[in-house]
């Protein structure tokens, strides 16, 4: 029973840590499209309207990171989908910019607007490899 009980514990202290690394990942996923506007992205990606379309473009996809936020903490088990796609998220932002900063752009060359790219990367994939460590803890023991 107390190996059990450790294997809960271990699982809690998991679910804790994977939680705490959707907030942070959306918060500076978050703060990244505020850094956005700073720089312009719209006319990076050749979208008209200027900051007016911008910040009608950034309401679904901020609601969609606070509506996955809420899912996951709902539950874990059913919010997983949305924990992936935050991560999904992140990577495909550092992508982008990555993508820009190959072809010579020079937005986003700030230190935090770098900082902030990194730490997307960072989160990303720490949220992936501390989802891998639950789906070990809460596999059935193979002997």
């Amino acid at each position: 029973m107390a190996e059990r009980n450790q294997t809960k514990g271990t699982f809690m202290s998991l679910h804790s840590r994977l939680r705490w690394l959707f907030l942070a990942n959306a918060t500076v996923l978050i703060t990244h499209q505020i850094d956005a506007a700073y720089w312009h992205e719209w006319e990076l990606f050749f979208i008209p309207g200027g900051n007016q379309v911008n910040l009608l473009l950034n309401i679904p996809i901020i609601a969609l990171v606070l509506y996955a936020h809420s899912r996951f903490i709902a539950s874990a088990s059913t919010g997983l989908a949305f924990y992936k796609l935050l991560a999904g998220l992140g990577f495909l932002t550092v992508g982008i910019h990555a993508f820009f900063f190959a072809r010579g752009g020079e937005s986003f060359n700030q230190a935090m607007s770098l900082a902030l790219l990194v730490a997307t990367f960072v989160f990303s994939s720490w949220q992936l490899l501390a989802l891998r460590g639950m789906e070990q803890a809460s596999a059935p023991a193979r002997q």
